[in-house]
């Protein structure tokens, strides 16, 4: 489902904007969609990149633990 929403520009900014968008056979509110997806995208790949590169820190700091601990050992008190 597509949801409006209301952007404020300069009049002029908008008025060359839907010119050159014309020139490419698309809309302003085309470009919008395509932009935002992008926007998305690269926020999705930031995250992606910063999970590589946590278990590429991993992989090099090797093997912390050699077993997993049970939540009674983990909370024994000593």
């Amino acid at each position: 489902m597509l949801k409006n929403i209301t952007l404020s520009a300069d009049e002029a900014l908008i008025r060359e904007a839907r010119r050159q968008a014309a020139l490419d056979n698309t809309t302003l509110n085309a470009l919008f969609r395509e932009w935002l997806e992008r926007y998305v995208a690269k926020d999705e790949e930031a995250g992606k990149a910063a999970v590589r590169q946590y278990e590429e820190l991993m992989e090099r700091l090797g093997p912390r633990f050699v077993r997993k601990y049970t939540r009674e050992e983990m909370n024994e008190r000593r």
